[in-house]
């Protein structure tokens, strides 16, 4: 009886690890790197600066014109929106 119940607590712990192990490679976020490549695709130009918040990478580009633009890069979907 021991031996069932310490079996069956040990699949549960690794089922259970396994569970977590796989929601965290569900969802990769979007490093800084790929922030600037994703905002000059959507904006041609230089990258002045990159700064992280909570749920976005903001990448401030020059734009060959001298216009001065923030990308807003979402790091769990990779989505863009500009200032």
């Amino acid at each position: 009886m021991r031996i069932v119940l310490a079996f069956s607590f040990s699949l549960l712990f690794a089922l259970s690890s396994f569970h977590a192990d796989a929601n965290k490679k569900q969802a990769p976020e979007v490093t800084k790197k790929q922030a600037v490549m994703i905002a000059q695709k959507s904006e041609d130009g230089r990258t002045l600066k990159i700064t992280e918040q909570d749920k976005v990478f903001t990448v401030r580009i020059l734009k060959t014109n001298g216009h001065v633009v923030d990308v807003h890069v979402n790091k769990k979907t990779g989505e863009v929106k500009k200032d």
